[in-house]
C-alpha cells in the first residue's frame, strides 16, 4: 500500500524539479523567444527561423515535462483522498503512484542530459573482437539490439557502412541515429560488450567468450560549425557490395574519405577514414562521409574542450577480459552492467532493445559528473 512518506517524498521531488529546471526563469524565456516568431520577417530567413522554432521546442519540453509531473503528483494525493474514503481501489492508488514516479524519474534522467552535444543524434560503430565466426555473429546482434532500440525510442536509423562476416555475423557497421537526445542516451553504451554463450559454431558445444566494441559519437547538425581544412582530404571509391542491387555492383559509389590532420587531444598527426556505401548516388554518399567526418571531429574537439582525455585512453583498450562494460551470459540468463552493477535475467528483452534500464541507472549515476 502506498504510503503518506511516499507521497511525501513524491512532492519533495516534484518541488526539488521546479529549482533544478529553473522552470520560473524558463516560463520568462519561453514568453521572449516566442515573441520573436511573431515579427512580420520572421520566416524570411527560412533556416534562422527554423533554428528559433528549435530553441523554443527546447524551452517547452522542459515546461511541458514539469507540469506533467506536477499533474501526476496533484493527481496521486486526490487518488490518496479517493483511497480513503473508498472511492477507488489500492489497485486504482497504486497505479496512480507508479505513473507519478515513473515520469518523476524520466524527467530527473532527462536533466542529467546538460552537455550540448546530448540533444543531438548519434553515429554508432560495432567492431567484432578476435574469435572469428562467433565475434561476427555477436557484433550483428549487438546491431540488431540498438535498431530494436532506436525503433522503440522512434529514431531514424540510417546504415552507413556495413562490411559482412566471413561465414556469418558482420565485422563492423557505422550507423546514424536521427533523434531528440540520442546521442545523450546512447553514449553510456560507448566501450567492450562481453558475451558468454554455448556457441553454435562450435561443433563441441563448448561455452565461448566473445567481444565487440561500441563506439558511439555525437551527429553533428547544421547548427554546429565544424571547420574542414579541404586541402587535407582525400578520395578514392569503389564498387560497393552487398545489397542494393545491380547497379550499386557496376558503378563506383562507394566512397573512402581520408583526413589528414593533427589530432586536438593527443597533438600528434593522425587521420580518419570514413567508409560510406549508403546510396548508389556517389555524391550523395561523399556528403554523408564528410557529416560523418565533422562528427568525428566535433568529438575530438569535445574531448579537449573538457580535457578528458583519460577517456578516450578508456575508449582504445584492447577488445579482450577485463575491459568490458556489460557481460551478456545467456546461459545463466544474466546480463550485468559492470559501472552501475545493474543487472536482468531477462535476457531475451535485452537483446530486443530493451536496454532503457541500463541507460537509466548510468545516467543517474554518472550523468552529474559529466554536466559541463
Amino acid at each position: 500500500m502506498i504510503t503518506s512518506d511516499q507521497i511525501k517524498e513524491i512532492q519533495e521531488r516534484v518541488e526539488a524539479l521546479y529549482r533544478y529546471l529553473d522552470i520560473e526563469s524558463r516560463l520568462v524565456q519561453l514568453e521572449e523567444e516566442e515573441l520573436k516568431t511573431h515579427a512580420p520577417d520572421f520566416w524570411n530567413d527560412q533556416k534562422r527561423a527554423e533554428e528559433q522554432m528549435k530553441k523554443v521546442k527546447g524551452i517547452k519540453f522542459w515546461i511541458n515535462g514539469y507540469n506533467s509531473v506536477k499533474g501526476a503528483a496533484e493527481e496521486l494525493v486526490i487518488a490518496a483522498d479517493f483511497f480513503k474514503e473508498e472511492a477507488i481501489t489500492e489497485k486504482e492508488l497504486n497505479e496512480a503512484y507508479t505513473h507519478a514516479i515513473t515520469l518523476i524519474e524520466d524527467l530527473e534522467m532527462r536533466n542529467m542530459l546538460r552537455r550540448e552535444e546530448d540533444k543531438l543524434g548519434a553515429v554508432i560503430k560495432i567492431v567484432a573482437g578476435a574469435g572469428g565466426t562467433e565475434a561476427q555473429d555477436w557484433a550483428e546482434m549487438l546491431m540488431r539490439m540498438y535498431m530494436r532500440y532506436c525503433e522503440k525510442q522512434g529514431y531514424k536509423v540510417e546504415i552507413s557502412n556495413i562490411l559482412d562476416g566471413d561465414e556469418a555475423g558482420i565485422k563492423s557497421i557505422t550507423f546514424q541515429v536521427d533523434g531528440e537526445y540520442a546521442y545523450g542516451f546512447l553514449k553510456s553504451e560507448n566501450g567492450v560488450h562481453r558475451l558468454v554463450r554455448v556457441s553454435p559454431y562450435n561443433a563441441q558445444g563448448k561455452r565461448m567468450t566473445s567481444f565487440s566494441s561500441v563506439f558511439v559519437v555525437p551527429l553533428v547538425d547544421d547548427t554546429i560549425e565544424i571547420e574542414i581544412a579541404q586541402a587535407n582530404i582525400s578520395w578514392d571509391t569503389f564498387r560497393s557490395s552487398g545489397a542494393g542491387g545491380q547497379n550499386v555492383n557496376k558503378v563506383e559509389s562507394g566512397v573512402r574519405l581520408h583526413y589528414k590532420f593533427i589530432n586536438p587531444v593527443t597533438e600528434q598527426p593522425d587521420e580518419i577514414v570514413i567508409e560510406n556505401t549508403e546510396s548508389r548516388d556517389q555524391p550523395k554518399n561523399k556528403e554523408n562521409a564528410l557529416r560523418l567526418l565533422k562528427s568525428q571531429l566535433y568529438e575530438l574537439e569535445l574531448e579537449k574542450r573538457r580535457a578528458e582525455t583519460a577517456k578516450i585512453e578508456a575508449g582504445k583498450k584492447k577488445i579482450e577480459w577485463g575491459s568490458q562494460i556489460r557481460s551478456y551470459v545467456f546461459d545463466d540468463r544474466r546480463v550485468k552492467d559492470h559501472r552501475t552493477d545493474y543487472q536482468t535475467s531477462n535476457v531475451n528483452a535485452v537483446m530486443d532493445g530493451d536496454i532503457d534500464e541500463f541507460i537509466k541507472t548510468y545516467l543517474m549515476e554518472f550523468g552529474g559528473e559529466e554536466k559541463a
